[in-house]
């Protein structure tokens, strides 16, 4: 019980129950093999993607643990061809670089040892707890199909132009980087311009199109701390872009649900304004007149919260100056709408049972500062396309 628990002193005591000190035995071997396989293929049907598994190792485990749970990966893809495996799937196992590294001729877990320098006990050590912490993963929603059940035919996702993406990249990159709001504010508008143009036409194409860009989902994790404030920060930029978000507070994470276009750019965004936000915050705290206050939690998650929320007022008020300015706002509005409703049926599917929940403001200072930081924030994406 302590193992699954993650108890490290747990972990190490199975581990010299069952493991000799000079070597791994062909039997411990062989059971690591079938334990790592069995358990991650369990997880994966409950919904958890390579990244995320990751990402929750990443907070959990050491760098070892890390490690051996992307070999795992890696052995779990081997009997899947290309071809069934879902391009997400796909990007995130390369980003993590799961690949067969190691002889096949040979157990898996001996060879990993001897890579990491690890004696018998360490390295059965580290399984242990790597195995102990997919066990204790909950079930999530399913958002993208297996490894084996991928059909390409079967949805055409429209994902934004490279050329597009490249200049949005490039804005937002000078505007975080600028020690001049203005100028961080005008490179940040010109990119939140460029992306809702690009929307809004790819909006208006779909609509004419008997193959529309269908809801697909993504998950975006928040680190630590003041995770809620974080979160409202992606729920607003999310709303700007015509998508849906829901906040798992255990596991630190937030699941969008949209158009693969619009996802990208929420993504890009949100870690843009993530930047801009902290970096604000950090700025905001070193002011002398009162440096004790604006260094507290309660200052800190307030000023987040303001700021999230500033924001969300400035993406709304943008995308209705779009809209307006558009060749044909008359036709838009409805298609929007049309485009709104599926995106609400497919998260409505994903969640049947949403329940809403606020967050607090402790700290009056935090708030009024967190707003002004907000209102010259670099909005270098504004409501289209994800990525």
């Amino acid at each position: 019980m302590e193992t699954a628990q993650g108890v490290s002193a747990a972990a190490e005591r199975c581990a010299t129950a069952v493991t000799g000190r000079d070597r791994l035995t062909a039997p411990v071997e062989h059971g690591a093999q079938l334990a790592g396989q069995h358990i991650i293929t369990r997880v994966f049907q409950n919904g958890w993607l390579p990244e995320d598994i990751h990402q929750a190792a990443r907070r959990h485990l050491d760098e070892y643990a890390i490690a051996l749970l992307t070999d795992v990966i890696a052995t779990y893809m081997q009997p899947f061809a290309a071809a069934s495996v879902d391009e997400t799937w796909r990007v995130q196992l390369d980003d993590l670089d799961a690949v067969a590294w190691w002889s096949q001729s040979a157990p898996h877990l001996g060879q990993w040892a001897a890579k990491h320098l690890l004696t018998p006990i360490e390295a059965v050590t580290t399984l242990i707890q790597a195995l102990a912490l997919l066990i204790r993963l909950p079930r999530l929603e399913l958002i993208r199909p297996l490894p084996g059940t991928a059909q390409p035919s079967a949805a055409v996702h429209h994902h934004v132009d490279e050329k597009i993406l490249s200049r949005v990249r490039g804005l937002l990159a000078k505007a975080e980087s600028t020690s001049f709001p203005d100028e961080a504010e005008a490179l940040s508008a010109k990119a939140q311009e460029l992306m809702t143009k690009y929307a809004l036409d790819r909006v208006l194409v779909d609509a004419d199109t008997s193959v529309p860009d269908l809801p697909g989902a993504c998950r975006i994790w928040l680190d630590t701390p003041y995770v809620d404030a974080k979160a409202l920060l992606v729920d607003v930029v999310t709303k700007a872009n015509r998508c849906r978000a829901i906040f798992s507070s255990a596991w630190g994470f937030m699941t969008i649900v949209g158009d693969e276009g619009d996802l990208e750019v929420i993504e890009l965004l949100t870690t843009s304004l993530l930047v801009q936000a902290t970096r604000a915050m950090i700025a905001s705290g070193n002011q002398a007149d009162r440096s004790a206050d604006s260094r507290s939690r309660s200052y800190r998650k307030s000023f987040l919260i303001a700021y999230a929320t500033r924001i969300g007022e400035r993406l709304a008020t943008a995308n209705e100056t779009t809209i307006a300015k558009s060749a044909d706002p008359e036709r838009l509005l409805p298609v929007l709408a049309s485009h709104q409703l599926e995106v609400d049926k497919a998260f409505d599917t994903l969640f049947p049972e949403v329940r809403n929940r606020g967050v607090s403001i402790p700290n009056a200072n935090g708030w009024d500062d967190g707003r002004a930081a907000a209102d010259s924030a670099e909005l270098g994406t504004r409501r289209p396309i994800r990525k």
